[in-house]
């Protein structure tokens, strides 16, 4: 029975090396890598392509801290059941819609076309390039019309508003 290791850097032949193990040597290898007994029932394919992942993961680095973070509200919202199970759906903008934002006591109104956006009769291609000229500094345009994030109700005078219309 071999010993299935990275030391020496070599990562495609070792990863080329789990396809010839047999099984008791592959669960060998997941208790070092694991630091835990496999699952009594699990299937050699899905232990060799768990151990690959395992190398390929000590090899050559995990996810980044932020994902990990980002993941862990997500199963933790799912399990406490206040998630969203699907991601929320993209905002389409169609023809003739209209954005309107104030800006530094300015309102702004943005026309959608066919073929871009209009904004104080000026064509743009897009919306962040409309942004970057009402407010002077590189901004996402969606972000920047409230398109990016949900929009947050405001009651005023007990009524709902979304926090950047779309008419």
């Amino acid at each position: 029975m071999s010993r299935i290791t990275c030391a020496d850097g070599d990562l495609p032949t070792t990863l080329a090396t789990l396809e010839t193990q047999e099984v008791g040597a592959l669960r060998t290898t997941w208790q070092r890598l694991y630091r835990d007994s496999p699952p009594d029932r699990i299937s050699r394919d899905l232990l060799a392509r768990a151990i690959a992942h395992r190398l390929q993961e000590v090899a050559l680095g995990g996810l980044r801290p932020a994902a990990k973070r980002k993941l862990a509200a997500w199963s933790g919202s799912l399990a406490a059941g206040e998630g969203q199970q699907t991601p929320a759906a993209a905002v389409r903008l169609k023809p003739g819609a209209t954005l309107i934002r104030t800006w530094r006591g300015t309102t702004h109104t943005v026309q959608i076309c066919d073929d871009g956006f209009e904004h104080q009769g000026t064509r743009y291609a897009s919306l962040s390039h409309i942004a970057q000229v009402i407010t002077g500094t590189h901004w996402s345009g969606p972000r920047f019309f409230g398109l990016t994030q949900t929009p947050r109700s405001i009651t005023i005078d007990g009524t709902e508003a979304p926090h950047a219309p779309v008419r």
